[in-house]
């Protein structure tokens, strides 16, 4: 991690100190610092300018910081940027206590601050004056962004324009209705690219950095092949949708290797073993992932519309690649489903006392169908325990059950299990394949179950098979052991 200039370091103490915040509040304020200094240096942003704390709180996004820890990060870049104004104004005001945080409120802790909001928006005048301070007095000397100065100007105003790259990127996957999982994954790839290019104005990008960055990825970083391929098509995407620009044929670029990938399959007795260490309802979305080889993100979002009982139908609606399918609900569990959709019932003619304002809807459908969101249909099936408040709105809605919920369950019951596989709630999608082809159904009829647009992604699942041919493999072990019972 790049360290913080000592002076600077002193300097910004002094500030947390005349805010009378205490020694947590202290620690937490520095250590947010830290990271934005460290983020700056490591995407050549200046750490100086305003326009860079929006790219850092997007990138505390991405790694699932809280919407508090973005409001206490920006807390305490606002009292940093507050250094670099000729009279700071961190000066003269009156500590103020409502200010203070502690780790524990920090789920309703107001971070807004009129004193830091100034700073901020003053920033972006200031940053062309990149400055330490020294501990004796107000006066500022220019020096580098670094201790050792690389390219002092531009190096400082770097990334600038980038702002407006990361904007467009997510305006058009949001216009091609893309998963939120592939906006994450695209801006991540754009902010490593950024980063390699040490952010060169990307009106001078060239097929040329994006050959050097996927060869940097593939011999220095040893990402595997298909991280190199995400890579590749989020370039493919910034340069042609968001750049404007031919992305053209990509040679000599070194390739990542690729290994042979055989999934990882349950026996029913195994998964048998995990249903038994889960509590509701994620047992009953375990035997949705094995019952019908859903997807973790296909389970969570059923709605209530998705289940036809009368058919024994479940209808996948927006499954990976934004593709519908059906498949056959397993009959033994019938009876749980319609207890859960029970539960459902009870808690939605709960909300609806409560005046709550529905549930989230896909691809703006609200604005469509006004009252979709409290209709009866579009209720989730496994909703979440507690409504989330819509900030802004100023209103409550109901969310499904979060994923990370049902992977935490799941790693925990294969663990009290004693399972000695690296299981998964995927391995359960591999696991309903696997069972399909023992049981000598069609790979065209499996692969229209799973939803895969190439065979050759359902193939795979051939090689968890054993042989059924008349000289089925064995270990040469085996043919001794065989021989000495013969005799």
């Amino acid at each position: 991690m790049q360290k913080l200039p000592d002076k600077l370091c002193q300097k910004y103490t002094q500030i947390l100190l005349d805010r009378n915040l205490s020694k947590p509040d202290q620690y937490f304020c520095t250590k947010w610092l830290k990271y934005y200094w460290d983020f700056c240096h490591k995407y050549h942003h200046s750490p100086f300018a305003s326009s860079s704390l929006p790219l850092f709180l997007d990138k505390l996004q991405e790694k699932k910081q809280s919407v508090q820890q973005q409001n206490q990060a920006k807390f305490a870049i606002g009292l940093f940027y507050g250094m670099n104004t000729p009279t700071p104004s961190y000066q003269n005001i009156i500590p103020d206590k409502t200010h203070s945080f502690q780790i524990h409120d920090i789920t309703e802790r107001d971070y807004s601050d009129p004193m830091v909001e100034a700073n901020i928006k003053a920033a972006e005048k200031n940053a062309a004056h990149i400055s330490t301070y020294d501990s004796s007095t107000q006066q500022s000397e220019p020096v580098s962004v670094q201790q050792s100065p690389p390219e002092s100007k531009e190096y400082s105003w770097a990334g600038r324009s980038w702002l407006s790259v990361y904007k467009q990127l997510e305006n058009e996957i949001r216009l091609r209705h893309y998963s939120p999982k592939t906006l994450k994954a695209y801006r991540s790839w754009t902010r490593q690219f950024q980063g390699y290019t040490k952010s060169k104005d990307f009106q001078n990008l060239c097929q040329q950095d994006v050959v050097d960055f996927l060869t940097w990825l593939a011999v220095e970083r040893k990402v595997s092949a298909s991280s190199q391929n995400q890579a590749f098509n989020a370039l493919l995407f910034l340069f042609k949708q968001v750049l404007k620009k031919e992305f053209g044929e990509i040679k000599g670029v070194k390739r990542a290797k690729r290994k042979p990938y055989i999934p990882v399959v349950l026996s029913r007795d195994e998964i048998d073993l995990i249903l038994d260490h889960l509590d509701e309802p994620i047992n009953l979305i375990v035997k949705l992932l094995y019952g019908c080889g859903l997807r973790i993100s296909e389970a969570v979002n059923l709605r209530i519309h998705n289940f036809n009982f009368d058919t024994g139908v479940l209808t996948i609606h927006d499954g990976k690649g934004k593709k519908d399918r059906t498949v056959p609900l397993p009959q033994s569990i019938v009876p749980e489903l319609k207890e859960q959709l029970q539960k459902t019932t009870k808690l939605y003619e709960a909300d609806l006392k409560e005046n709550f304002a529905g549930v989230f809807l896909p691809d703006q459908l609200d604005k469509k169908y006004k009252n979709a969101a409290k209709e009866y249909i579009w209720q989730w099936f496994f909703p979440a325990s507690t409504l989330t408040l819509v900030k802004g709105a100023n209103e409550y809605r109901r969310y499904h059950i979060h994923d990370t919920v049902v992977q935490k369950a799941i790693k925990k019951a294969v663990n009290s299990a004693h399972i000695m596989k690296r299981a998964s709630a995927h391995t359960f999608r591999h696991s309903f394949a696997s069972h399909l082809l023992q049981e000598n159904y069609d790979i065209r009829t499996i692969q229209e179950l799973l939803g895969h647009s190439d065979i050759r992604t359902t193939m795979k699942y051939t090689h968890t098979l054993q042989s059924r041919t008349i000289k089925q493999a064995k270990s040469p072990l085996d043919f001794a052991s065989e021989n000495d019972l013969s005799e």
